[in-house]
């Protein structure tokens, strides 16, 4: 079964949204979810409504989002990096859009991928671990699904693997070694009993495993 012609596909990529202005129209439950994702990634958050739930409203007080609070004009749009239209209104949200890309730019319509920019996928966290499962807004549902089966199959041992496999790279690195050689000396760590050291607690061990594959001395510590 092919995908309509007009439904769009998306080309995935992780933006830097830190420091950047992000712009929510809407203080409903699901703009509460989309500041909450933009706050973790650093964002200074600007929120358009009226009304807000109880946690946004928190979130203003303690001077973590500003809260723009009066009717919705394109002005207040102004300098933004993207805007995310999460009112309960499918015209008005509409209207959001067309400002944000009269004015370059992006935008993100809650439950309307056809007239998105971007759609935020459903996500697996462990630590710098980031796995997203997208169905290019055709079914929430499955992303879903396929999410939680994803947070049975990593853990958060994984967590502590991406720091110590990070360290080890820059360590690697800073060695000036050829290319081919970081790259082999990564995967057959990546590929060894790393992860069941970390499992069974044998934190003490894996610096003598790292020492041993790729020659580097690295003492690993809980973070």
């Amino acid at each position: 079964m092919k995908a309509k012609p007009d439904f769009p596909k998306y080309y995935p990529l992780y933006l830097n949204i830190s420091g950047k202005k992000c712009v929510v129209v809407g203080g409903g439950r699901v703009a509460e979810r989309k500041v909450e994702r933009l706050l973790d990634c650093g964002a200074v958050v600007e929120v358009i409504s009226q009304k807000m739930t109880p946690l946004l409203m928190d979130y203003s007080l303690e001077g973590k989002i500003v809260h723009r609070k009066g009717a919705y004009k394109s002005a207040m749009l102004s300098g933004a990096f993207l805007v995310i239209a999460a009112t309960n209104d499918t015209s008005f949200n509409g209207k959001i859009g067309q400002d944000a890309r009269r004015l370059r730019m992006l935008v993100n319509i809650v439950d309307d991928p056809k007239q998105c920019d971007f759609i935020v996928p459903s996500l697996v966290e462990r630590g710098d671990l980031r796995i997203a499962v997208s169905t290019g807004g055709k079914s929430p549902a499955l992303a879903k699904k396929i999410r939680k089966d994803l947070e049975e199959r990593y853990g958060y041992e994984y967590s502590l693997l991406v720091d110590i496999l990070g360290e080890l790279r820059e360590r690697i690195i800073s060695e000036g070694r050829g290319s081919d050689e970081n790259r082999e000396d990564l995967e057959a760590v990546v590929y060894s009993e790393v992860l069941d050291y970390i499992r069974t607690g044998r934190l003490s061990e894996i610096g003598a495993l790292i020492l041993r594959l790729t020659g580097v001395e690295m003492e690993v510590k809980v973070r």
